[in-house]
């Protein structure tokens, strides 16, 4: 786990400072200089986007994680490599073509309900164009394991683009329709920054050169176009719902819930950046024990991390509500279901990982995609029963019948099992502390609140999770840091 907590404690560094923008996006300059009407559209386009990407990268980003490692001559990875960045164009091509031809119809078919949206579909298309290669060229640098500074071109310049484009609202330098576009631009910007840090990493020797192994590669490929459509409909399709049954403006409320309950799975997506290519290389080289303990360890030291995070928003989130401008608290329990789904994602660890590299990853598709139509059919009975708050309970049974239905087909098929004793301990150290500051409210301003309140959070439970020895890596962590910190305040 030595390069993988080098690499996690980094990306989770400047995950966090990225989702600190998003946060002050989010929570506080969208509410306050866009409006709900115009944040509800942004949500929708790039929700939409977000659908379309795993089409137009024609699942070619984990498919190059898959087989990098399989290929032993520096040949056969230079092929590989230039056959990675043209196949997605065998998508993209008809795509386009069905766009243009048929874009009235698809237009008369979104619009009727919000007509405001309509001057902006045709953005859908190209976001998700520009997400497709990124995620491209970040699989080109994961492979590489450097993952750091490609985390940080995703998690953070789309937000430093977008502050800037809130405060042009601000200064009236740009419309409110015109941040927009510019928020289009912003993912294409993105796009280029990671294909120059790619070809920084790696420069291709482009040839037109077929891989031997094409057959497993396409296979591969159209069950991750598949299988990345259903993890990407349970995570955005309800935002993409929600307008059929609400104001656009509904969107905005249900997108500040969302933005505030991601925030736990913050420390799963630094971490998995570099544990997925690793999973990928033991399983080829079938070295499942270290497999086994990297998948125990992951899962044990996420649930530390993200029970932290979880316990920060729940216990914080009314007077959360009560600092963001404009009347976002319909989302609350939105928060609340949304934030136990991404829990539940969390504590699996590389559950996901190792799937995807198993012989068995096309069974996986059938539960996927019968809980898409589940999902779709929850949205459609709860949302016009309790709203917004309906699309987070769909949401939130749907992610967790998928998770537990991935859990048991690793221990069935794989043997392997993330959970152990202290997994029960670290459940009931979570229990304590919740139940410990759910009542527990000082009597001050409210940011002030959310400061004291999670400094005494944080103490509690890293001290609990030290003395119970929860994670082993994360204990060796904190009694490297200890040393350091008494030092500093020596001096």
């Amino acid at each position: 786990m030595g390069i993988v907590l080098n690499q996690s404690a980094k990306n989770i560094a400047v995950t966090y400072f990225g989702f600190g923008i998003g946060a002050i996006n989010a929570l506080f300059l969208y509410t306050s200089f866009l409006g709900k009407t115009h944040y509800g559209i942004v949500s929708f386009l790039l929700s939409a986007a977000n659908i379309m990407m795993p089409l137009m990268a024609f699942g070619v980003h984990s498919t190059l994680i898959r087989f990098y490692a399989k290929y032993k001559e520096e040949s056969e990875r230079e092929r590989f490599l230039s056959f990675m960045l043209l196949m997605p164009f065998l998508l993209i091509v008809p795509i386009t073509i069905i766009t243009i031809f048929g874009y009235e119809q698809i237009e008369l078919w979104i619009v009727k309900d919000n007509p405001t949206v309509e001057p902006y579909l045709w953005l859908i298309p190209v976001v998700g164009l520009f997400m497709g290669y990124f995620e491209i060229f970040y699989a080109w640098v994961k492979v590489h394991m450097k993952s750091v500074f490609g985390n940080f071109i995703s998690e953070v310049l789309v937000r430093i683009v977008t502050t800037i484009l809130l405060c042009s609202i601000y200064m009236g330098w740009i419309e409110k329709d015109t941040f927009i576009y510019c928020i289009a631009g912003a993912y294409g910007l993105q796009m280029l920054a990671m294909m120059i840090y790619a070809m920084y990493v790696k420069m291709p020797k482009l040839q037109v050169k077929i891989p031997e192994n094409v057959k497993d590669i396409f296979g591969y490929s159209f069950f991750i176009i598949l299988s990345g459509s259903v993890a990407v409909l349970l995570l955005d399709f309800d935002k993409v719902m929600i307008p059929a049954y609400e104001e656009i403006s509904k969107n905005a409320v249900y997108s500040v819930a969302i933005y505030i309950a991601t925030v736990i799975a913050v420390p799963s997506r630094a971490m998995l950046q570099i544990i997925y290519p690793i999973t990928a290389r033991l399983m080829s080289e079938e070295k499942m024990e270290e497999l086994n303990d990297l998948y125990k360890k992951s899962a044990i030291s996420l649930q530390v991390f993200g029970g932290l995070v979880m316990l920060g928003i729940f216990l914080n989130i009314k007077e959360l509500y009560l600092v963001i401008p404009g009347n976002y608290e319909a989302g609350l329990w939105s928060v609340f279901l949304i934030g136990l789904g991404k829990f539940y994602d969390v504590i699996l660890g590389n559950n996901n990982a190792i799937i995807l590299n198993t012989k068995y990853y096309r069974m996986v598709l059938i539960f996927g995609l019968l809980l898409v139509a589940m999902m779709i059919g929850l949205n459609m009975l709860f949302i016009p029963m309790y709203g917004i708050t309906g699309s987070a309970l769909a949401t939130f049974i749907s992610i967790f019948v998928y998770n537990t239905i991935k859990l048991l087909f690793v221990v069935k098929k794989m043997d392997l099992y993330p959970f152990t004793a202290n997994t029960l301990k670290s459940f009931g150290i979570i229990a304590v502390v919740f139940v410990a500051f759910y009542f527990w409210d000082f009597p001050f301003n409210p940011f002030i609140n959310i400061i004291l309140k999670s400094v005494l959070i944080t103490i509690s439970y890293v001290y609990l999770n030290y003395v119970f020895k929860i994670s082993a890596d994360i204990n060796q962590v904190l009694e490297k840091m200890v040393p350091l910190i008494k030092n500093s305040l020596k001096k």
